[in-house]
């Protein structure tokens, strides 16, 4: 597995933390971000990229500081 991949992982892995912290579905989050919920699920399994613009909404959604999504980023 590539560097890249794990670390998507690991973003993908505090989104989905995150969500279920505050008790939101997939839909509900990919409602208050206006994204798909199958691009959610995409992100939260690390098989999707994101673009800043997308994380900055998702973290709106969230409610938390962007910086928020990437505990952990590089230790995988």
């Amino acid at each position: 597995m590539t560097r890249d991949r794990k670390n998507l992982i690991v973003l993908g892995q505090e989104i989905r933390r995150l969500r279920k912290e505050r008790l939101l579905s997939q839909n509900e989050l990919a409602d208050r971000a206006s994204l798909s919920r199958n691009f959610i699920s995409l992100v939260e399994r690390g098989e999707r990229s994101i673009s800043v613009m997308t994380i900055l909404d998702i973290a709106e959604a969230l409610g938390v500081e962007p910086a928020a999504l990437f505990k952990g980023y590089g230790a995988a």
